[in-house]
Order: C-alpha cells, then structure tokens, then sequence
C-alpha cells in the first residue's frame, strides 16, 4: 500500500507506515499524524478512564477535520 497524499499531491510513490483507521487512506511517516487515544471501560454504573492513552495515527484531511469540529 502506498501513501495517499504523495500519490494525489506530488505524484511521488511513497509507501504507506499506517493506515488511518477514519478513512482507510494509507499513510506514509510524512503525512502521520499521531494523536493520543483515551480508552474508557464501563465500571459499576459509570465509566472510569483507563490511566494511559493509546494513540491514533491519522491522515492530514482527517486530522484537519478533527481539528475543525
């Protein structure tokens, strides 16, 4: 899988290092963007925020619209 954006903006094949998981696009290390993820669990009748985040690696198009909201 290659990168989505080099293919569209500059033509270039460049392979992809993640896929974004809003999209699906195939990303490569340039076009990364790496958010933190907070996972939550249901405990008893509320939610309780585990104590490390994960992270997301998105897309410059879905990071912007993140961003945006």
């Amino acid at each position: 899988m290659n990168c989505y954006d080099c293919n569209k903006l500059t033509d270039r094949v460049t392979p992809a290092v993640a896929v974004c998981p809003t999209c699906g696009a195939g990303v490569c290390g340039e076009h990364a963007n790496t958010v933190p993820n907070q996972l939550h669990r249901p405990m008893g009748m509320g939610l309780a925020t585990l104590p490390r985040a994960t992270r997301r690696i998105l897309c410059t198009t879905c990071i912007s619209a993140e961003r945006s909201a």
